[in-house]
């Protein structure tokens, strides 16, 4: 399908005029038994590869936390034959996007290239996959680097919130470990945990027994200038070559700590950063699609946010406050963030926890939840306009086993959330007596459960 032909799709899908699909993926298995979703678009000679290996951050021990990190800044750093700085110039020379993101729950990889150079493009993302080199000074010089963004950011009080709820929220699941790791934990790293994590990461269950946990475990989308047959000797040409493992991985829960208690992390800084958060629903949850409508409404949404318009524009405490929600293996939250001066720390957080508890006690209007829909549904369009943004759409879908058809339905699902629905599940779920609240920086009036003297999970 054609990317103008998505608009016109789309456009139709949100008004109601045609049942078409917004997108149209296929499935293609390959030769070996690996399979994959893709959408053929012609429009432009380009192909973007995006996948997804679960894992990440499970595979890092306590002591060695950033080793997924560090991996994913390394993989481009020469292999196979190639220095790091003949690949780099490979991918430059070629006009070749290739990336890794070590995510909380899966390792990420995406590909873009012309069609012209597929075949250079295909072959420098194989190697990096099944013959990194991690050449010692390379390793030295990510770690220096990691090493100096962590120091900066430890001076940044927005980093030091984050690092404050997720280390404090998640006990002693991995979640609370920092995904770029610590000092100690950098230097720690050894070429050989290189290996041994790429070993683990970069394999994949018998295609006959290719479940993790309910899940692929590994997740390959394409879209581009690529018909069935190219696309299934691709996956063949880049995965097929990695080892099969009979390993099945459990990844446990993670049990929410510190609720209701109020949390400070003092720091010489004119503004208190605040964060608050609490338990949510599950992806697969028949109600989650009425959470994220109450969710824009709330502090989802920017200017024409509830907490916005309360706490910014009636107020001035804030030059902004946000709400969103957050969907992972092992823990599903959703939390608020607002930055306020220290003398108005205290009655910024009131306001924020009283509009949390009339959302939940009164639901919505009508037309906010016209409104909203109008938005959420339209966004999509947004979401769709070039092969890398259909590339990964379809491998978020993949990872969290919504099935082929859910972006053609999900504008329906949207729809049929009722103003009941809203206000059930909001008095379910939303509860400000339940926040874990976070404040980093020297607030007035606010009394701390719980005063910390250093970061969560940074001395490992």
């Amino acid at each position: 399908m054609r990317i103008f032909a998505i608009f016109t799709v789309l456009f139709l899908s949100v008004t109601g005029i045609s049942n078409a699909k917004v997108l149209d993926i296929n499935v293609v298995t390959s030769n070996k038994g690996l399979s994959a979703w893709y959408v053929e678009d012609k429009t432009v000679p380009v192909i973007s590869l995006s996948f997804s290996f679960q894992g990440s951050m499970f595979y890092n021990d306590a002591d060695k936390s950033g080793l997924a990190y560090l991996t994913s800044i390394l993989l481009d750093e020469g292999a196979g034959d190639l220095t790091s700085q003949e690949f780099q110039r490979q991918l430059a020379d070629n006009a070749i996007e290739l990336s890794f993101t070590a995510g909380r729950d899966a390792f990420h990889g995406h590909l873009k290239t012309t069609v012209d150079n597929k075949a250079k493009a295909f072959d420098l993302l194989k190697m990096a996959l099944t013959k990194p080199r991690f050449d010692e000074d390379a390793i030295l010089r990510m770690k220096q680097s990691t090493i100096s963004q962590i120091k900066n950011n430890i001076g940044n009080p927005n980093w030091v919130s984050a690092r404050t709820f997720n280390g404090m929220l998640f006990g002693d699941h991995f979640y609370s470990r920092p995904g770029q790791g610590t000092i100690k934990s950098i230097e720690n790293i050894t070429r050989e945990d290189l290996i041994a994590f790429t070993k683990k990461q970069f394999s994949i269950q018998d295609p006959a027994k290719s479940f993790f946990e309910g899940m692929q475990k590994l997740n390959i989308s394409i879209a581009g200038d690529i018909n069935k047959e190219e696309a299934s000797k691709l996956v063949d040409l880049i995965f097929a070559d990695l080892s099969f493992t009979n390993e099945v991985i459990k990844m446990p829960n993670a049990e929410l700590q510190n609720k209701g208690k109020t949390i400070l992390y003092e720091l010489d800084t004119p503004q208190s950063f605040i964060s608050v958060g609490h338990s949510a629903l599950k992806r697969d949850d028949k109600d989650w699609y009425a959470l994220t409508i109450a969710n824009y409404i709330l502090g989802g949404g920017g200017f024409s946010s509830r907490l916005m318009h309360e706490i910014r524009e009636k107020k001035g405490l804030t030059y902004g406050v946000y709400s969103s929600m957050n969907n992972m293996n092992s823990a599903d939250i959703i939390q608020a963030s607002l930055s306020t001066s220290n003398e108005n720390a205290a009655e910024a957080l009131g306001i924020l926890k009283t509009e949390w508890n009339k959302f939940a006690e009164n639901g919505v209007t009508i037309k906010e939840l016209s409104d909203a829909k109008s938005y959420i549904t339209g966004s999509i369009l947004l979401g769709l306009t070039s092969t890398s943004q259909i590339s990964n759409a379809m491998n978020s879908i993949q990872r969290d086993n919504l099935g082929i058809d859910y972006i053609n339905n999900r504008n329906d699902l949207i729809n049929a959330v009722t103003l009941e629905d809203i206000k059930r599940v909001s008095k379910d779920i939303l509860k400000s007596e339940d926040f874990m609240t976070v404040i980093v920086g020297k607030p007035v009036g606010i009394e701390a459960d719980i005063k910390l003297d250093k970061l969560p999970k940074m001395d490992q």
